[in-house]
């Protein structure tokens, strides 16, 4: 079993309540679950206005297919216009862990 995890920080453009952060950040999480099959949630930076963070899991039997599924999961969230993409943090579980 394998397991790859994915942590997006975001600048979000012109944001100046939560409820406008919450209508930029929800269709993307639930864009990577529905097309990907992932479990993603916004894990941080929730009391910040112009900033998030959402992190996604998947889990395999195959390696190759947790890192095919995370490349898509990073050109998904970088392709969108309304955010700009700090940093992705990767990480990788595998039965030796």
């Amino acid at each position: 079993m394998f397991v790859g995890t994915l942590t997006f920080d975001l600048l979000l453009g012109d944001v100046h309540s939560l409820k406008e952060k919450r209508s930029i950040v929800r269709p993307i999480v639930a864009e990577l679950q529905r097309k990907y099959s992932v479990c993603a949630a916004e894990v941080g930076n929730q009391d910040l206005h112009r900033r998030a963070e959402i992190g996604l899991a998947v889990v395999s039997g195959e390696a190759g297919y947790v890192t095919e599924i995370l490349d898509s999961c990073e050109r998904l969230v970088a392709g969108r216009p309304e955010v700009q993409l700090l940093s992705a943090r990767r990480r990788y579980h595998g039965d030796d862990d």
